[in-house]
């Protein structure tokens, strides 16, 4: 079996730009094993990129500059070399908000990363508010770090400086991710079959273990609005979580075979999720529906063999912020940026062992990190969204599927706002 032919279909399908490249130093005696970058980052106000860079180190640079340095120096940079073009932090505190690079170590080796950021609004959900070690103001950047011995280590963006440093899951710390809201609640999935929940405005203390996965927890993401959580793993698991009362809502039931990456779409109606059988599934998360299959082998294989092994693994899955475009990375040497509403990619990008893909904060950008530790970055699919999606995504962001249907409009109108044409 062979993917999507290129003779045929890809042929006519536009090759997406490289905007540049961040290249992992390497020497002779370096190990393989332990090299991997298997989670990329943008801060959620765009100011700094993150990605690991294997052996233990993660490197966060800043992000404008960094766009800057791939205009005026070429596409590739080697990402140690990064460092003699982009200012290091100092010592004045008038500073802290300047965007700087750092170099981390964090003492093992990363399998997760995530930004998080603090609005004072929004209160910590934690009963004595007395006295806190931490104290977050509004212009407060963390980042967290899941490693191979459990532990999450979180750092001081603006410093580089270690915060907290959270311990109780048992086993690696396969992802994690903050809660839209600037709540500082954190959620972190682990090969320990758990979900742990942390709020960090409470010195990081564990809030509450979510448990129902019998294996492996791949990845999990945040709606847009903070309500829901969704987890991925081994045993073809989807699971859908409320927020609120921390219990699970649904399983999502459709793949055939381990599911390695979720995220929702930014007006939180649609949940995409990408497996190892294949294919890229676009979810109706609010009933449970699938609404659009996007499948990496043509044509696609039947379950027993979407079941098993196969070289088109699909690795990453992200949603870009127009809410139109999705882009995943698979181990066909392909990454392919898909629109909701058409069958086959609309651009495509080689690359050669990707793990890992997100959308930069404005969705101009998609960066793919790779088994060696590097980084490599194309621009996008980019269009004039329409009035009606716009106005779509408006009313999605409010409303979920069940209060649309029963809204006194045409049948037509209720599909178009439910994404079922």
């Amino acid at each position: 079996m062979a993917s999507f032919p290129l003779s045929v279909n890809e042929k006519l399908i536009a090759r997406s730009r490289t905007v540049g490249e961040l290249l992992a130093p390497t020497s002779p005696f370096d190990k393989k094993c332990g090299r991997e970058n298997w989670t990329v980052a943008f801060a959620p106000d765009g100011s700094y990129f993150a990605w690991s860079q294997g052996h233990r180190i993660v490197k966060l640079v800043p992000w404008s500059q960094c766009l800057n340095n791939f205009l005026l120096h070429g596409t590739k940079n080697v990402a140690n070399a990064i460092s003699t073009r982009l200012p290091r932090q100092n010592s004045d505190s008038s500073q802290k908000n300047k965007p700087c690079e750092h170099i981390i170590d964090c003492g093992d080796i990363v399998w997760s990363l995530a930004f998080g950021s603090s609005v004072p609004e929004k209160q910590s959900r934690c009963v004595n508010i007395e006295w806190h070690r931490f104290k977050f103001g509004q212009d407060q950047l963390l980042l967290a770090t899941g490693l191979n011995n459990g532990r999450i280590k979180i750092w001081d963006v603006y410093t580089g400086k270690l915060l907290l440093n959270l311990m109780d899951h048992t086993e690696v710390v396969r992802d994690l991710t903050f809660a839209p809201d600037g709540s500082l609640i954190l959620v972190s999935a682990s090969r320990d079959k758990t979900l742990r929940v942390w709020d960090l405005k409470d010195d990081g203390n564990m809030m509450k273990v979510l448990r129902g996965h019998q294996n492996w927890v791949y990845g999990c993401a945040f709606s847009p609005d903070s309500s829901i959580l969704c987890s991925v793993g081994a045993s073809k698991a989807v699971f859908l979580w409320d927020m609120d009362k921390y219990s699970m809502i649904r399983k999502l039931e459709g793949h055939h075979n381990d599911v390695v990456a979720c995220e929702f779409s930014p007006d939180g109606a649609l949940l995409a999720t990408a497996s190892y059988d294949t294919r890229v599934y676009v979810w109706d998360p609010h009933i449970g529906v699938i609404l659009t299959e996007f499948g990496h082998l043509f044509p696609p294989p039947t379950p027993i063999f979407a079941g098993g092994a196969n070289d088109r693994w699909v690795r990453s899955v992200s949603f870009s912020h127009d809410g139109l475009h999705i882009a995943s990375l698979a181990d066909d040497k392909m990454v392919r940026f898909w629109r909701i509403d058409e069958e086959y990619p609309v651009q495509v990008a080689p690359l050669n062992n990707g793990l890992c893909c997100t959308f930069s904060t404005d969705g101009s950008v998609l960066a793919a990190g790779t088994q060696d530790g590097s980084v490599y970055f194309w621009a996008t699919p980019r269009q004039v969204s329409s009035l009606q999606h716009l106005c779509r995504m408006a009313i999605r962001r409010v409303m979920p599927t069940s209060q649309v249907k029963n809204l006194p409009i045409p049948s037509k109108v209720v599909e178009f706002l439910c994404y079922q044409i």
